[in-house]
């Protein structure tokens, strides 16, 4: 089997053609454009029988970053495993929120928390392109702080971990800015299927999807400092829902920004600032 041999098979198993090349690089430990320009190279028997396997479980709909271990996210390559929901580009909407609210408040050494952190994605975005900020980040699943600590470590980023659920996870403690990307899918949404590779409790709460982000709007005001940002991302068809339960706990300047696609995507809002 040649390059172009094993391209062609990822396509008739259905795989699109960058896909291909990623998972075929990633078998050869080659870039896309040594693929290009080498399609006549043979392809290993033994890298073209686990090329096939990993075909195959990209066919019943594994994502594509399980199987080469790494996904690209604002800027940083991060590892991923099955524990752990794997990074949309989507998401990086909220990253640049964050950022921009960071920029706003203009604080020396901000403390920044991420619940329900998964692989670490949003907040070492944060915490690599904002170095002051003290960034902890939360999940009630101990293999997914696992790999948040292993992405941290490697990109030499630093990042406080801690397990438990939502607010509990950090008892008594405040925050210049909070953000989190909670499962939001309803429970009888009927694109869960498709997505039954991934960990459930990181994609629906069950019932109508909001259960999660209405913990988390809840327990807002005892972990915001005053003037501090809450901003969580959600279903596009959720924004109006997520900005009532911020309103209705008390927060200001509630609004709702767009992702790639210009969908609604996330919506925040601040907890106010003293005044006198």
């Amino acid at each position: 089997m040649t390059v172009a041999d094993a391209l062609a098979l990822a396509r008739a198993l259905g795989l699109d053609r960058l896909d291909a090349q990623v998972l075929l690089g990633h078998h050869l430990q080659q870039p896309r454009s040594w693929l290009v320009a080498h399609d006549d190279a043979p392809v290993p028997a033994d890298m073209a029988e686990a090329f096939e396997a990993d075909c195959l479980r990209c066919a019943d709909e594994v994502p594509l970053a399980y199987l080469t271990g790494e996904q690209a996210f604002h800027g940083l390559l991060l590892k991923v495993t099955p524990q752990v929901l794997v990074p949309r580009p989507d998401t990086e909407a909220l990253v640049d929120w964050a950022l921009s609210c960071l920029a706003t408040a203009n604080l020396p050494a901000p403390e920044v928390l991420d619940l329900g952190t998964g692989s670490g994605a949003i907040a070492l975005a944060v915490a690599d392109r904002w170095p002051t900020a003290r960034v902890t980040a939360t999940d009630l699943s101990p293999e997914a702080l696992a790999v948040a600590q292993s992405n941290a470590a490697r990109l030499g980023l630093r990042l406080e971990t801690t397990a438990g659920d939502w607010w509990s996870a950090v008892p008594n403690r405040r925050y210049d800015l909070a953000m989190s990307n909670p499962p939001y899918i309803a429970g009888s949404d009927p694109h869960l299927p498709a997505l039954r590779h991934e960990p459930t409790l990181a994609l629906t709460p069950g019932g109508d999807g909001l259960d999660a982000i209405r913990q988390i709007v809840a327990g807002a005001p005892q972990a915001l400092r005053p003037g501090a940002w809450l901003l969580i991302e959600h279903g596009w068809d959720q924004a109006a829902a997520v900005r009532a339960l911020l309103c209705v706990a008390g927060l200001t300047e509630v609004q709702t920004r767009t992702d790639l696609a210009q969908r609604p995507r996330c919506s925040g809002g601040r907890w106010p600032t003293l005044i006198g």
